[in-house]
Protein backbone atom coordinates (compact mmCIF):
# COMPACT_ATOMS: atom_id res chain seq x y z
CA UNK A 1 0.00 0.00 0.00
CA UNK A 2 1.31 3.27 -1.34
CA UNK A 3 2.23 5.61 1.80
CA UNK A 4 0.64 9.48 1.53
CA UNK A 5 3.53 10.73 0.15
CA UNK A 6 3.92 8.19 -2.92
CA UNK A 7 0.29 9.09 -3.22
CA UNK A 8 0.19 12.60 -3.07
CA UNK A 9 3.34 12.96 -5.26
CA UNK A 10 1.03 11.06 -7.97
CA UNK A 11 -1.20 14.40 -8.22
CA UNK A 12 0.03 16.58 -10.88
CA UNK A 13 -1.97 19.27 -10.84
CA UNK A 14 -0.53 21.91 -7.86
CA UNK A 15 -1.90 25.03 -6.06
CA UNK A 16 1.12 26.56 -5.19
CA UNK A 17 0.15 28.93 -1.96
CA UNK A 18 3.00 31.21 -0.87
CA UNK A 19 5.30 30.43 -4.02
CA UNK A 20 7.84 33.27 -4.21
CA UNK A 21 9.13 35.63 -6.82
CA UNK A 22 12.37 35.29 -5.04
CA UNK A 23 14.38 32.97 -6.93
CA UNK A 24 16.75 31.96 -3.76
CA UNK A 25 13.78 31.07 -1.55
CA UNK A 26 12.47 27.12 -1.28
CA UNK A 27 9.17 28.40 -2.28
CA UNK A 28 10.62 29.61 -5.62
CA UNK A 29 12.33 27.00 -5.97
CA UNK A 30 11.12 23.63 -4.87
CA UNK A 31 7.59 24.36 -7.21
CA UNK A 32 10.28 25.65 -10.29
CA UNK A 33 11.81 21.87 -9.75
CA UNK A 34 8.40 20.44 -9.68
CA UNK A 35 7.03 22.18 -12.88
CA UNK A 36 10.25 20.86 -14.44
CA UNK A 37 9.19 17.26 -13.66
CA UNK A 38 5.68 17.34 -15.32
CA UNK A 39 4.06 18.90 -12.96
CA UNK A 40 1.32 21.77 -13.53
CA UNK A 41 2.08 24.89 -11.25
CA UNK A 42 -1.17 27.07 -10.48
CA UNK A 43 1.14 29.81 -8.31
CA UNK A 44 -1.43 31.42 -5.14
CA UNK A 45 -0.03 34.84 -4.07
CA UNK A 46 -2.04 37.70 -3.24
CA UNK A 47 1.37 40.20 -3.54
CA UNK A 48 2.50 37.72 -6.73
CA UNK A 49 1.80 40.22 -9.40
CA UNK A 50 0.43 39.17 -12.60
CA UNK A 51 2.69 35.72 -13.39
CA UNK A 52 4.78 33.64 -11.68
CA UNK A 53 6.96 30.75 -13.37
CA UNK A 54 5.05 31.59 -16.50
CA UNK A 55 2.38 31.14 -15.14
CA UNK A 56 -1.27 33.41 -13.91
CA UNK A 57 -1.01 33.93 -10.51
CA UNK A 58 -4.06 34.03 -8.47
CA UNK A 59 -4.96 35.35 -5.16
CA UNK A 60 -6.81 32.50 -3.61
CA UNK A 61 -6.50 28.73 -4.23
CA UNK A 62 -11.03 28.76 -4.98
CA UNK A 63 -10.37 31.00 -7.48
CA UNK A 64 -7.77 28.82 -9.76
CA UNK A 65 -9.03 28.05 -13.35
CA UNK A 66 -8.08 24.54 -14.35
CA UNK A 67 -8.15 21.02 -12.15
CA UNK A 68 -6.49 21.49 -8.72
CA UNK A 69 -5.37 17.67 -7.13
CA UNK A 70 -3.06 19.27 -4.61
CA UNK A 71 -2.58 22.45 -2.57
CA UNK A 72 1.62 23.20 -1.55
CA UNK A 73 1.54 25.25 1.27
CA UNK A 74 4.45 27.63 1.60
CA UNK A 75 3.48 29.74 4.13
CA UNK A 76 4.00 29.74 8.06
CA UNK A 77 1.51 27.35 10.28
CA UNK A 78 -0.14 29.92 12.20
CA UNK A 79 -1.72 30.81 8.49
CA UNK A 80 -2.44 27.70 7.02
CA UNK A 81 -5.93 26.69 8.27
CA UNK A 82 -7.86 30.00 6.37
CA UNK A 83 -5.85 28.87 2.87
CA UNK A 84 -6.79 25.43 3.24
CA UNK A 85 -10.65 26.15 4.46
CA UNK A 86 -10.76 28.16 1.19
CA UNK A 87 -8.84 25.35 -0.78
CA UNK A 88 -11.96 22.82 0.51
CA UNK A 89 -14.19 24.97 -1.92
CA UNK A 90 -13.13 23.09 -4.38
CA UNK A 91 -14.78 19.91 -5.44
CA UNK A 92 -11.60 18.74 -7.59
CA UNK A 93 -9.04 18.71 -4.62
CA UNK A 94 -7.80 15.23 -3.53
CA UNK A 95 -4.94 16.17 -1.22
CA UNK A 96 -2.63 18.98 0.55
CA UNK A 97 0.66 18.90 1.03
CA UNK A 98 2.62 21.24 4.06
CA UNK A 99 6.03 21.88 3.33
CA UNK A 100 9.12 21.23 5.48
CA UNK A 101 8.59 22.94 9.06
CA UNK A 102 4.75 23.59 8.55
CA UNK A 103 2.02 21.68 10.48
CA UNK A 104 -1.16 22.34 11.06
CA UNK A 105 -3.60 19.67 13.29
CA UNK A 106 -6.40 21.87 12.19
CA UNK A 107 -5.73 21.29 8.44
CA UNK A 108 -5.19 17.33 9.23
CA UNK A 109 -8.82 16.38 10.66
CA UNK A 110 -10.14 18.69 8.02
CA UNK A 111 -8.18 16.64 5.33
CA UNK A 112 -9.33 14.20 7.43
CA UNK A 113 -12.92 14.50 7.44
CA UNK A 114 -13.00 14.82 3.70
CA UNK A 115 -11.18 12.16 2.75
CA UNK A 116 -8.18 13.95 1.64
CA UNK A 117 -4.73 12.72 1.06
CA UNK A 118 -2.45 14.88 3.48
CA UNK A 119 1.15 15.56 4.48
CA UNK A 120 3.01 18.21 6.45
CA UNK A 121 6.32 19.03 7.47
CA UNK A 122 8.02 17.37 4.16
CA UNK A 123 9.77 18.99 1.79
CA UNK A 124 8.03 17.70 -1.36
CA UNK A 125 11.41 18.48 -3.26
CA UNK A 126 13.48 16.16 -1.36
CA UNK A 127 10.44 13.47 -1.22
CA UNK A 128 10.78 13.32 -4.86
CA UNK A 129 14.15 13.26 -5.43
CA UNK A 130 14.20 10.42 -2.53
CA UNK A 131 11.47 8.68 -4.75
CA UNK A 132 12.56 8.94 -7.65
CA UNK A 133 15.87 6.93 -7.83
Amino acid sequence: MKTAVERALELKNLAVVGLSKDPTKAAHTVPRYLQQHGYTIHPVNPFGGEELLGEKVYDMTSEVEGTVDLVVVFRPSAEVLPVIEDALKRDDLKGIWLQEGITSSEAEKLAAERGLIFVQDKCMFKEHRRLSR
